[in-house]
């Protein structure tokens, strides 16, 4: 049985062309970021490879009817045996589906062969997330300036990213697609567009307004010292006066947690996910948590319950007279 391949070129012929115009669909209708376009092309252009060898015919042969749900059901198998995570067999699932239900809609398909095809059943795993005094060490940590040269300041720009990090929840490619204009800081909130070009108001608190007005007060001698300038403000300037890159941010981060001597493994997302579980363990309703995330479906957020339920369960093991009777 073949198993899928990678590769350039695979988007050629009927099937080829129908993924073509998906993937424009996405980008024009659906305003998918372009890493999002990318994940989606590399899932169906190794799907039209493995349906090219399955039916043992050129890729630019292969016509969309020819793919039915005995293929799909050996593509996820095939998958498998590559050793690629559930998760990641899913998400390359939804994209097979979503170009199938595409070619209904089009009229180019009376019926999806993928729609009868169950979607791998993933672990629900907890999210990671750091206590109050693992966020304070990593607050303390990011103040510390990374050089000499850097004069304190990128100290101060490294606080205040964590901070706003753990403040708002973002999403580290929102956090750094920030520009000053989206940030009204006498009020405490900002705008920000997510995914699938959602936009949403988020708040944040004195800590995080103090800390971004100390950055700003030495933002624009550093953009100045680099000679930089135009339309754009970013609020997280590197040290050459341009954007932040988010994988600076996951160095930053990493350099914090080292100092902090804290365990490895804490992310962007670590932070997102310790804003939500302390909302939740406050008392913070699923549906308004739900909105700060950005999450576009409440089942998405409803895996911080597991969080909580844990926290819930451990307070009775500990505490109830009969627990361990």
């Amino acid at each position: 049985m073949p198993d899928p391949v990678e590769g350039e070129g695979a988007a050629e012929g009927p099937l080829g062309a129908l993924i073509a115009l998906y993937l424009e669909h996405l980008a024009d209708e659906r305003a998918l970021s372009p890493h999002t376009l990318r994940a989606y092309r590399a899932d169906l252009e190794r799907f039209h490879a493995f349906l090219a060898d399955w039916l043992g015919a050129a890729p630019a042969e292969v016509e969309p009817g020819q793919a039915d749900v005995a293929a799909v059901r050996a593509f996820l198998g095939a998958l498998s045996r590559q050793g690629l995570g559930k998760k990641s067999q899913g998400r390359t699932l939804a994209a097979v589906r979503g170009l199938f239900r595409h070619a209904v809609r089009a009229g180019a398909l009376a019926a999806s062969p993928a729609a009868g095809v169950r979607t791998p059943k993933v672990p629900q795993l907890l999210p990671r997330h750091l206590r109050p005094a693992e966020v304070e060490a990593i607050l303390e940590a990011a103040a510390e300036p990374t050089s000499a040269a850097a004069d304190g300041r990128l100290g101060l720009r490294d606080r205040t990213l964590v901070e706003l990090l753990y403040a708002s929840g973002l999403r580290v490619g929102e956090l750094v697609s920030l520009d000053w204009q989206d940030l009204d800081l006498p009020a405490r909130v900002l705008r920000v567009v997510g995914k699938g070009g959602k936009e949403r108001m988020v708040p944040f608190g004195a800590p995080a307004a103090q800390a971004l007005r100390a950055w700003l007060s030495v933002w624009e001698d550093l953009r100045s010292e680099t000679g930089l300038a135009g339309d754009e403000m970013p609020v997280f300037l590197n040290a050459r006066g341009g954007r932040l890159s988010d994988r600076s941010v996951r160095r930053i981060l990493d350099r914090c947690v080292a100092v902090a001597a804290l365990a490895t493994g804490v992310h962007p997302h670590t932070l997102r996910h310790t804003f939500a579980t302390h909302l939740l363990e406050a008392g913070a309703d699923l549906r308004a948590i739900q909105e700060l995330l950005g999450h576009s479906s409440l089942s998405t957020t409803q895996r911080y319950t597991h969080v909580e339920v844990e926290r819930l369960l451990q307070v009775y093991r500990d505490a109830h007279p009969r627990a361990k009777a």
